[in-house]
């Protein structure tokens, strides 16, 4: 996905079409796998991000669509928030943001609650955004039932020939299943309610300031969802002890300490939660682990098709430590629940 190589004329025609003549340097930047993306240095010393929207994984009308408003809408609050300096897809012009940094992996507690702080202020902020309401970038992106589905359709298919291989992973699947449906069935009930969610709440998507403000990047995926989506996310990637691709399952398991700086972060900015919402946050994530468990497993009976492989079995690594993961939430559950109330009071 992404890293196509650009010509400078290339580069230099997307500039000059959203009114930038002076790049002295086009270079690569970020860790990003989906968009191209470069940092732009100017004669006038003004500096860019240019991205090009990866139109295999993106409409990127519907995107440039959810883009402007939450960014104009950010803007006419007074958040600070990406600018959007051109847009001409499929590519478009973000102001570099001066002064700010980011990091790819937690490595303390502060920094875990500085996450959850900045994605509750994100959710807060987009609220009251009038309709109408956003586009669906991915349709279905986190309905786990869907995603059951798809898992059963490639049990079906084998197309690989792997389902013999795999049975204590469909066994653990199986074991959980009737659980999948618990966010999407309240929202479908009304008891949990459609949010504005970002949808891909790593710590890299959020830039710091030394003053300590923040501003969330990457809004590809911000759309409709429930905020418990970027909760469980954030507790899947921000919780973990070791890397997704973790080989030695004895390294892998989920952070208590972590856990509780998430949600005192979190809950902290998220005063729109509703009861339901705060009665499914530990919950959400073991359900949003168990769901990107599913998809490694789903994409390695289908030919490693969707995710980025580096060596053959590597998306069953991922789904193992996933796997891992929910059971380490699991045997944590109580304390988990306790740490919620602690905060919710």
């Amino acid at each position: 996905m992404g890293s196509r190589n650009y010509t400078p004329e290339e580069l230099s025609a997307a500039l000059a079409s959203m009114g930038v003549a002076d790049a002295t340097d086009v270079s690569r930047y970020g860790s990003g796998h989906i968009n191209d993306t470069f940092k732009v240095e100017t004669k006038s010393g003004v500096r860019y991000i240019l991205q090009r929207v990866n139109t295999d994984i993106f409409d990127p009308v519907l995107l440039k669509s959810n883009i402007t408003r939450v960014t104009e809408f950010l803007k006419s609050k007074g958040v600070k928030s990406l600018e959007v300096v051109g847009y001409e897809n499929p590519w478009r012009l973000y102001a570099f943001l001066e002064g700010y940094t980011s990091v790819d992996v937690v490595t303390d507690v502060r920094e875990a609650e500085q996450v959850a702080a900045a994605f509750a202020k994100f959710q807060n902020d987009l609220a009251d955004m009038p309709p109408p309401r956003l586009e669906d970038i991915i349709k279905r992106f986190h309905d786990t039932p869907d995603r059951l589905r798809q898992l059963d359709e490639a049990v079906a298919a084998d197309v690989k020939g792997r389902k013999a291989s795999v049975a204590k992973e469909l066994a653990f699947v199986d074991a959980r299943r009737a659980q999948c449906s618990r966010i999407v069935d309240l929202m479908k009930s009304g008891a949990i309610p459609e949010r504005v969610v970002h949808q891909d709440t790593k710590i890299n998507n959020v830039m710091l300031a030394p003053d300590g403000t923040n501003v969330v990047i990457d809004l590809d995926t911000t759309m409709p969802g429930s905020a418990l989506y970027d909760f469980g996310d954030m507790v899947r990637t921000s919780s973990a002890a070791a890397a997704e691709d973790e080989k030695d399952l004895s390294k892998v398991y989920s952070k208590k300490e972590y856990f509780e700086a998430l949600v005192k972060g979190y809950l902290a900015g998220a005063k729109f939660l509703n009861e339901a919402e705060k009665a499914n946050i530990a919950f959400s994530g073991r359900l949003l682990t168990l769901e990107c468990g599913i998809r490694f497993l789903t994409d390695y009976l289908n030919g490693d098709t969707y995710f980025h492989t580096s060596y053959a079995g590597h998306n069953l690594v991922r789904c193992h430590t996933q796997f891992k993961m929910v059971e380490s939430m699991e045997e944590q559950a109580a304390e988990y629940e306790a740490i919620v109330k602690k905060y919710s009071s």
